[in-house]
């Protein structure tokens, strides 16, 4: 067990860590650009919050979350997601009190105790953004063209968008009345979990994957029949967004988003070739959440994506990241004298920007080159006694063979130029 990685867990070792730094530049990038805001929230936090936000109807707060008591006799729960954490700190910072809306996005790791599978882990990492204080449904837009563009920008094309109105609690109401007298007729052909969820919120129901829950919901009563006019409005305007935009787009009654925080918009962007596990996007509106943790009556909008999936998504597209090139310059050395010298030399490179490797295992002159080779080096030199004596080298080109005799203090210069 000492050696073996926690089920559920995973390594990202150096040969693919690349691939997680390629996708977070471009992430920083395009949150730059719709001046969105980083945040960063602790990896754990009293699990009241997430009782309260998350929701207790929920399989993430009844099967999933990873609780435990501390030294102190305190609850405290792993994030199993980025929104909560969020809202947390908005209330605690008074960052309501600043000009709003207020934009922000993570990167984080959560933990979720479920089983192992395709593109998630027990710990996965979330790329999300949450958008406080603004109730038009241009907020709505703004978020899912931040995720569209990420998504598209990294080379996807084969997406679906799929967005849906879940309602407000007014018109919710009368909604739960509806879906549950519809659902009390099969009520005991429900899975265990339903049966709970016809309870609690039977909304919840509809998100249901047990095939048997799936074949009594789907002549269910559509929620959009039972919007009031501020929720029929609000969706009607974020089609319009999209509409302006250029973003295509399917109406599907039956998103309900696996949170019970969502109010009105709800949307899930999904590729076409991940198999069943589609969705690499999913969010929406919120608009009692921050009052719900304890905060001022303000809305909110945000969605979560999973790193794990997308990047799996990328690949079953054949979308290739591009790998690191190799370093600027291998130095080589000749002597006791010039290992000194060497590694002074390549100290005083890499900080002036050079990515300089030289031998640390004490190796032959050819095993030096071998080595160069081997980490892709660009350029190399060889440093002996003689060439500290006259403060020349012959930079080699690894690419093609070529050599070229420079003053040492020239190396820096001339690699930069080329």
């Amino acid at each position: 067990m000492l050696t073996k990685a926690p089920r559920g867990t995973k390594d990202v070792l150096p040969s693919e860590s690349y691939k997680w730094q390629y996708i977070e530049g471009f992430i920083r990038e395009i949150c730059d650009v719709y001046d969105f805001k980083e945040i960063r929230t602790p990896g754990f936090e009293h699990t009241e919050l997430f009782l309260r936000g998350v929701g207790e109807s929920t399989d993430i707060v009844r099967k999933e979350m990873y609780t435990f008591t501390d030294k102190g006799g305190r609850s405290i729960t792993l994030k199993p997601e980025g929104t909560s954490p969020a809202v947390r700190a908005f209330i605690e910072h008074n960052l309501y009190a600043e000009t709003q809306p207020t934009k922000l996005y993570y990167i984080t790791p959560v933990y979720r105790y479920e089983r192992p599978q395709s593109g998630r882990l027990r710990e996965h990492h979330q790329f999300g953004v949450e958008m406080f204080g603004a109730k038009s449904a241009s907020a709505d837009a703004e978020v899912i063209s931040v995720a569209m563009t990420l998504l598209k920008k990294l080379g996807l094309n084969n997406l679906e968008l799929r967005i849906n109105s879940v309602g407000c609690p007014v018109c919710r109401k009368n909604y739960n009345k509806v879906l549950k007298e519809f659902l009390k007729e099969n009520l005991e052909y429900l899975c265990d979990d339903c049966k709970v969820r016809y309870e609690i919120n039977s909304l919840r129901v509809l998100d249901c994957k047990v095939e048997s829950c799936q074949r009594i919901t789907k002549d269910a009563p559509l929620i959009t029949d039972y919007l009031c006019d501020d929720c029929k409005n609000h969706f009607e305007e974020l089609q319009k967004y999209l509409d302006v935009m250029g973003y295509n787009y399917i109406v599907d009654p039956r998103i309900v988003r696996g949170l019970d925080y969502y109010t009105k918009t709800a949307f899930e962007i999904i590729s076409k070739d991940i198999g069943a596990q589609g969705t690499v996007c999913g969010g929406g509106r919120y608009d009692g959440l921050i009052e719900e943790c304890g905060g001022p009556s303000m809305p909110g909008v945000g969605f979560g994506m999973g790193l794990e999936r997308l990047l799996l998504t990328l690949e079953q597209n054949g979308i290739e990241i591009p790998k690191p090139e190799g370093v600027d310059l291998f130095i080589a050395y000749i002597g006791e004298e010039a290992k000194w010298y060497t590694f002074a030399l390549a100290n005083k490179l890499r900080f002036n920007g050079l990515k300089v490797e030289r031998d640390n295992m004490d190796r032959s002159l050819k095993a030096q080159m071998k080595y160069a080779n081997k980490l892709n080096a660009k350029f190399a030199i060889v440093i002996g006694e003689e060439e500290m004596k006259e403060n020349k080298v012959k930079l080699k080109n690894m690419r093609d063979g070529s050599e070229v005799e420079i003053k040492i203090d020239e190396i820096e210069q001339r690699i930069k130029n080329i």
